[in-house]
């Protein structure tokens, strides 16, 4: 029966790739504007070209604002969203459906509540955001300029997929699910006290090859030190050598083996 249901799968996915195949010139351009991912072998190219295959066929892309979502748009986001699951494959992303792109930012009006009782307003500028069901939303300026931001460790596809990962245990806490409770507390010790010296640094003023931002809570810091690991990856590599080599091991890949 496994083997049956497994024959199964696979000629589904067969038959959805080649629904969705991606045209030869789609594909060239997408890793020329992407140059972190045309330093992948020829291996990786092709199964990277048929998960983002199987991905705009699972997804709904919108475009809001009046923004049109073109074919070229779509397989542009579905490559970068589909990297940090090639070899864990697309069931981490079966929560959500919906891809909302703006023009640009968005501004959210948001809401807390501090010890007090006392609710404070504020408005929140947002280049993407992910949320537990979907959709995950994005900023096509963010998305546009992904080959350039790489050289400062951004990537705002690869973030918002990150935080998709890290709520798969239904929390984002820079957790993602791991195979038993000793993964997770070993995972939970290193990032940790890499944060807090990553806080540290950032308090004090330093440069750091990843974002700022990941300070904002360790959610944020899985997800800055994703980007960073697989768009600028030797970098990462030199600062945070522990961390790299865990997220190696998470996602089965070593993308600085890859960098020139």
């Amino acid at each position: 029966m496994k083997g049956l249901l497994a024959r199964w799968r696979a000629h589904r996915e067969a038959r959805a790739i080649e629904r969705r195949a991606i045209p030869d010139e789609l594909w060239a351009l997408t890793l020329a504007r992407l140059p972190f991912l045309g330093r992948r072998s020829d291996d990786d190219l092709q199964r990277l070209r048929e998960l983002a295959s199987l991905f705009l066929d699972q997804k709904e892309f919108s475009g809001a604002n009046g923004l049109v979502i073109d074919d070229a748009m779509a397989v542009f986001i579905a490559a970068q969203a589909c990297l940090p699951v090639l070899r864990l494959g697309l069931a981490p992303y079966r929560g959500f459906v919906g891809i909302v792109v703006h023009p640009d930012e968005v501004v959210a009006r948001r809401e807390v509540t501090d010890d007090d009782g006392v609710v404070h307003a504020y408005d929140e500028v947002l280049s993407g955001e992910a949320m537990e069901g979907g959709p995950v939303m994005l900023s096509w300026h963010d998305v546009h300029e992904a080959g350039t931001s790489a050289e400062w460790s951004y990537n705002v596809v690869i973030h918002e997929f990150a935080h998709v990962l890290d709520m798969g245990d239904g929390e984002a806490d820079g957790v993602p699910p791991l195979p038993s409770a000793a993964d997770r507390d070993a995972w939970t010790a290193l990032i940790d006290a890499d944060y807090e010296r990553f806080c540290a640094r950032v308090d004090a003023g330093e440069d750091t090859v990843l974002d700022p931002y990941g300070a904002e809570g360790v959610d944020e810091y899985f997800a800055v030190a994703s980007e960073a690991f697989f768009v600028n990856p030797k970098a990462m590599r030199a600062e945070h050598p522990e961390l790299y080599g865990m997220l190696a091991r998470y996602f089965d890949q070593d993308p600085a083996s890859h960098a020139g």
